[in-house]
């Protein structure tokens, strides 16, 4: 798992007043793991046509919005460890280059920013929505899948 389950529920708690249980963690954990590997793709990508062999901060392709929520997950007070994140990111086929340090400090960040967004996610397309269910998740997952 990416997180811990009481993180996991403080910020869905604090981005969009959803209550979460352990059960939607798993599903979660998988969502963030392949968003991010597709944003360390794009990333990957980037470097290669700069001419580096290294992934660099800026070689992320950290869109407006998510910048904003990567501010607002900052302000929660909430922090999620690196070890989940790269051991997440280790079961799927490793990247052709490396990761600056830069970026892995980050990816925990950027993890936390997408569980925001996907929260809130949830609210917009119900906005009486107070304890997601499947098809719910499914919806959330379908919008991210277009856009990132």
């Amino acid at each position: 798992m990416l997180m811990k389950v009481a993180e996991f529920e403080k910020l869905f708690r604090l981005a969009a007043s959803l209550d979460v249980d352990k059960n939607d963690l798993k599903r979660l954990s998988d969502f963030l793991r392949n968003k991010i590997y597709d944003l360390l793709l794009v990333a990957e990508r980037h470097a290669k046509y700069n001419g580096r062999d290294i992934i660099f901060e800026p070689d992320v392709p950290l869109t407006k919005g998510l910048q904003e929520t990567l501010k607002e997950f900052r302000a929660m007070d909430t922090a999620l460890e690196l070890k989940p994140v790269l051991d997440a990111l280790a079961s799927l086929p490793p990247l052709d280059l490396e990761i600056s340090e830069d970026v892995r400090t980050l990816l925990p960040e950027v993890a936390g920013a997408l569980v925001v967004a996907y929260a809130r996610v949830l609210k917009e397309l119900d906005p009486r929505l107070k304890n997601p269910q499947t098809e719910h998740h499914e919806r959330a997952e379908r919008v991210f899948n277009l856009l990132l």
